[in-house]
């Protein structure tokens, strides 16, 4: 199959390959439904019935552009946090902001630091801008923050990727430890504090917004996508001082956000009592999904996030089999690309259905790999 001649030299250089495999795809590729969907991170609990009524209104105005400044999402986004909206920069989703980070920052050549098996979509972004990975690996199946920053030190490293809680673990440390980290870096050197799951983890987790807000080189990330139910309409955020917020409009899609999505965020910071509901609903599946595993011998780590990581206690082989043995009962789940992480299976919360199909098909699948 022949392709266009003028690629630049680094694009053509790169391999074709996606972060993920979403399980769209995998139901093409098998020809087999996918019955329970929690191998995404999503939240199968949804979005709050006001959310969808908030949607539903602006439907009608779909004819218009959004509002290129995203002024009404970053004024609110700031009331909520105690910020100003100059400190608040919005994109399509955490994964668009990631890849607006590393084009800020990295040129080609340049040493990224992250951990080896970290989420990566990040990494996707890195190669992209022609930058240098620098892994570490991960220390009792946590990011290891002593290693993090002593490569980053090495490197001279204008970028460090640091995920609490974490993707694909679901470990976190506490807020003393990343302010302490992030204190402590070089101050030319950007750190992405990713905050996917900020909403779903223990309190003594979540560093304050005042704690950080005045680094210039610290940049938060957050969604929408995980706690609040909407994954689909792609809103991510960002958090830094107002200098390094706005540099993202040097480089941004100013017309790039939807307005569906825009009306969908505004409602569901509205409705806090909803996400306080929903984030009990995702404690009590992932103490399921620990039982569920304990029953049939595997061992759930520790969870801060909206998924469990299963230890198979073999490797990563074997979880791949156990993988691929629950698609074929239709249900989706996944598991870390990189050994030893990917001794484990990561299952997502779900509703009720799709959490008794995983209890159902798990012990028939694993009958068949003894």
């Amino acid at each position: 199959m022949s392709a266009f001649s003028r690629f630049t030299p680094l694009i053509s250089a790169l391999p074709s390959t996606v972060p993920f495999v979403g399980p769209e795809a995998i139901e093409r590729q098998r020809g087999r439904a996918v019955l329970a969907r929690i191998g995404a991170n999503e939240n199968g609990f949804g979005p709050a019935p006001s959310v969808l009524a908030a949607m539903g209104e602006e439907a009608r105005d779909i004819w218009k552009y959004n509002d290129s400044e995203n002024f009404a999402l970053r004024e609110a986004l700031g009331a909520h946090l105690g910020v100003t909206a100059a400190n608040i920069a919005v994109a399509g989703g955490i994964d668009e902001l990631l890849g607006q980070i590393v084009r800020l920052v990295i040129e080609p050549g340049a040493p990224v630091v992250t951990s080896l098996g970290a989420y990566p979509t990040f990494n996707f972004h890195v190669a992209g801008f022609g930058g240098r990975l620098v892994t570490v690996p991960y220390a009792n199946d946590r990011e290891d923050l002593d290693g993090l920053l002593d490569a980053v030190r090495r490197e001279n490293a204008p970028l460090v990727y640091f995920a609490n809680p974490d993707n694909p673990m679901g470990s976190w440390w506490d807020a003393d430890s990343i302010v302490a980290f992030a204190r402590a870096l070089p101050e030319t050197t950007m750190m992405v504090l990713d905050e996917a799951y900020s909403e779903t983890g223990p309190a003594h987790s979540l560093p304050s917004i005042a704690s950080l807000i005045e680094l210039p080189n610290i940049v938060r990330t957050r969604t929408f996508s995980k706690a609040y139910g909407l994954a689909g309409s792609r809103t991510g955020y960002v958090i830094s001082t107002s200098g390094t917020a706005q540099a993202f409009d040097k480089i941004r899609n100013h017309f790039g956000m939807n307005r569906l999505a825009t009306a969908a965020a505004l409602a569901a910071l509205k409705d806090q009592a909803y996400l306080a509901e929903v984030v009990g609903k995702i404690h009590a599946a992932r103490e399921r999904i620990g039982r569920i595993a304990r029953a049939n011998r595997l061992e759930p780590l520790p969870s801060a996030t909206n998924f469990v990581a299963i230890d198979t206690g073999r490797d990563g082989a074997h979880a791949r089999a156990i993988v691929d043995g629950l698609m074929e009962h239709g249900v989706f789940v996944r598991m870390p690309g990189v050994a030893p992480l990917n001794r484990c299976i990561r299952v997502s919360v779900g509703p009720e259905a799709e959490m008794a199909l995983f209890e159902e098909a798990l012990p028939q699948v694993l009958k068949t790999l003894t």
